[in-house]
């Protein structure tokens, strides 16, 4: 598939109003009725008795969403895992390990002291996750269950974390959390590949708790929160906070002779600084937002597919573009820094955005919800 073609579909799925009817529009019709009768057919047999759920000896919480995209599913499995532990859990973390090597197969990711894989092999998120948590181990596997049973043979866990498992019904949990992004939380209302839902609203009937994030977005929460899929279940409002999560000090200079620029502490510190800036993930316009944001100066910017594996072409297609643009800093995020980090230097000081979850009560109805949760599930596996 081009380039230019890939473009068109992800802006037909992507887009709120009803795009010009065309071929392509009425092929991606075709197949999302098509993929929208097999999740139908699957959550019959679900709901009948003739597929079942496999249960792992341990409390199990998910943490997923309806639509493809970045609705902040990786920071809040962070965010979950560390309060579990917080609480006096035993924690683990397993994720799919989307397009790392190890995934088919599964593994040890890190073991909560050091990380055995690398990003290729684990896949950035678990990466990522791996590099954020300490004392609590990740592990990747297609297979959630065989994955579990790994993680309970090697550390014994009292909760397992997965990351993105809303639609893998195949395993059983205690606990269901999907994240609405406030903006879009059911895109344009059209399943895969029409548009970006992964399943029907209807699937949120099967959570039993919400977290809306970027709700400080500026539209209408209550139109969000009235809606009946959503029923009387725990709502909780969040926003994604970027942080400077790592600075990359220059090697060989492009600009010998020039005041060398103090390091960022804060994203405040960005402020009117010239950057060239770059992203591989699924809102690459909201990551450019984001750096618009700072008060940063963007000289240039340059987009990726999402996971993308950068490659040699790519790091000389990046340092030109620096070269060209006479930055301060070049810009990039966490998730994409995990894909080269050790791999290439630059010679321009390079600035890694990080994003956390962060309630717009502090967090205190969330770690309630949690701990009185866990709490139960503790006296009673039953509990539901």
């Amino acid at each position: 598939m081009s380039d230019r073609l890939k473009q068109k579909i992800e802006t037909i799925m992507n887009s709120r109003k009803e795009s010009r009817f065309s071929f392509i529009v009425l092929l991606l019709l075709v197949f999302s009725y098509i993929y929208g009768l097999v999740l139908q057919l699957r959550s019959f047999f679900y709901r009948n008795g003739l597929l079942t759920a496999k249960k792992l000896p341990c409390t199990v919480i998910s943490i997923g969403n309806l639509t493809v995209g970045g609705t902040g599913k990786t920071p809040m499995t962070i965010k979950t895992a560390m309060l579990a532990k917080e609480l006096g859990y035993k924690v683990a973390v397993i994720s799919r390990g989307y397009k790392g090597s190890a995934s088919k197969k599964g593994g040890i990711v890190s073991d909560g002291n050091k990380i055995l894989m690398g990003q290729d092999q684990a896949g950035d998120e678990p990466f990522m996750m791996a590099a954020s948590l300490k004392n609590i181990p990740v592990v990747v596997g297609q297979n959630r269950f065989r994955a579990g049973m790994l993680v309970m043979k090697e550390f014994k866990p009292d909760v397992i974390i997965l990351d993105d498992a809303f639609q893998h019904l195949k395993l059983k949990r205690d606990i269901d959390i999907v994240l609405l992004d406030h903006r879009q939380p059911f895109g344009n209302n059209h399943l895969l590949p029409r548009g970006i839902l992964r399943e029907p609203g209807s699937a949120l009937l099967r959570s039993d708790a919400f977290v809306i994030t970027r709700s400080d977005a500026g539209f209408e929460p209550s139109l969000l929160e009235q809606n009946k899929l959503l029923g009387k279940k725990p709502i909780f409002k969040s926003v994604h906070r970027p942080y400077v999560h790592k600075y990359v000090a220059a090697k060989n200079s492009l600009y010998d002779g020039e005041k060398k620029l103090a390091p960022p502490q804060e994203v405040d510190d960005l402020s009117g600084r010239r950057v060239f800036t770059f992203s591989g993930i699924a809102g690459n316009s909201d990551f450019r937002a984001t750096v618009k944001g700072f008060g940063c100066n963007i000289a240039a910017f340059l987009e990726f597919s999402d996971h993308h594996n950068y490659s040699e072409v790519d790091r000389l297609q990046i340092l030109r573009q620096a070269e060209l643009t006479k930055v301060d800093f070049i810009i990039t995020t966490e998730k994409d820094y995990a894909r080269f980090a050790q791999r290439f230097s630059f010679p321009v000081d390079l600035v890694v955005i990080g994003i956390e979850i962060v309630f717009a009560d502090g967090g205190s109805a969330f770690d309630t919800f949690i701990s009185n949760r866990l709490a139960q599930l503790r006296k009673d596996p039953g509990f539901s």
